[in-house]
């Protein structure tokens, strides 16, 4: 039996959930089950979401960090593979929240939204199918780097919005990702770094990246094959609010060495510091200020502990207690 490598990155939870959001309807999560010949296992005919809910121990509330904004992309995402989801924005926030209140966590929460081709059916294709939707949470499964990473290149390159678009979150691709993450562990890295074909830096295998240089804070763009993140969304929004000149363009793997600061952003990652790629000190091989900034801000901002960006922060838990009735467009179009 092989050893099991321990990353201080890889998934962990105290216990599995119990509640899940199923096609419209909260259930027990023994009862969302499928079947081995379900289309999206044989063919990555998939996408999902991740998204957290942060505790607030003060106010004794649980948030869930901008759950419109991931549902605006999770509904695009399914667009790439069209899928025509019969539930809105607003009814995949209330199946995170009603899922939530069941479970009654107080404490971080990493939750899973899905959406697949559930039909136990054959044949390479994207049309004929019906799409399943569901969403489940569990304790915060992500350990935190917060000393900072050993990152290197992979070998592998990412894959292009001509072959299977990375600006959604598509199950398929993301053994595009595997490979990057696996091969880099193996070697003795912490997490890999991405070209993408035209030799350019786009991104980590799970997250979004940042480098400071020469006093401004630079990603690439959404156009050199990146996942469009609601986290590096908001890291770009709250170093500009801080003052710095941020700019989105290409980046050369030279750059990323010879970077004052640099570190990754993700749903899973946060704001991770990226203190060594290659062997090489980024900086002087310390977590930045900068970075160490935007990263107290950002769990401030989260936690909603800032005055800022309140309207970010969704509160799970009303001041009654009283469930959320769950409505979904099916549940409406079936009454009318």
């Amino acid at each position: 039996m092989k050893p099991r490598l321990d990353t201080q990155l890889a998934t962990k939870s105290a216990r599995m959930p119990s509640w899940a959001f199923l096609d419209g309807e909260v259930v027990p999560y023994g009862q969302a089950r499928f079947g081995l010949f379900t289309h999206a296992l044989h063919y990555g005919t998939g996408l999902f979401a991740g998204m957290r809910a942060f505790w607030n121990d003060e106010e004794r509330q649980l948030f869930v960090f901008r759950p419109e904004d991931h549902f605006r992309r999770f509904r695009e995402s399914a667009r790439l593979l069209r899928m025509d989801l019969p539930f809105s924005i607003e009814d995949l926030t209330r199946g995170v929240i009603e899922v939530l209140r069941r479970e009654g966590y107080e404490q971080d929460v990493y939750i899973r939204p899905l959406a697949f081709y559930g039909d136990e059916s054959l044949g390479v294709r994207l049309h004929d199918l019906t799409p399943r939707v569901g969403i489940a949470a569990m304790p915060s499964q992500f350990m935190d780097r917060n000393d900072g990473l050993h990152a290197c290149f992979s070998s592998w390159r990412r894959v292009s919005d001509n072959m299977i678009p990375p600006r959604g979150k598509l199950a398929g691709s993301y053994v595009n990702s595997a490979l990057a993450k696996t091969d880099a562990v193996l070697a003795g890295f912490d997490e890999a770094l991405m070209l993408n074909d035209a030799g350019h830096v786009c991104e980590g295998s799970v997250a979004n990246l940042f480098i400071v240089r020469r006093g401004e804070v630079v990603t690439p763009p959404i156009t050199d094959d990146v996942l469009e993140g609601i986290t590096r969304s908001t890291m770009m929004q709250l170093a500009r609010e801080r003052g710095h000149t941020v700019v989105e363009r290409s980046i050369d793997r030279t750059e990323v060495y010879l970077a004052d600061e640099a570190f990754f952003c993700g749903t899973g990652m946060h704001v991770t510091p990226i203190k060594r790629v290659d062997h090489r000190l980024i900086g002087d091989g310390d977590v930045g200020p900068v970075t160490r900034v935007l990263r107290d801000l950002y769990f401030d901002v989260v936690r909603g502990r800032s005055g800022a960006h309140r309207e970010w922060c969704r509160p799970v838990f009303a001041r009654s207690d009283m469930p959320v009735r769950l409505e979904s467009n099916v549940e409406r179009i079936s009454a009318a």
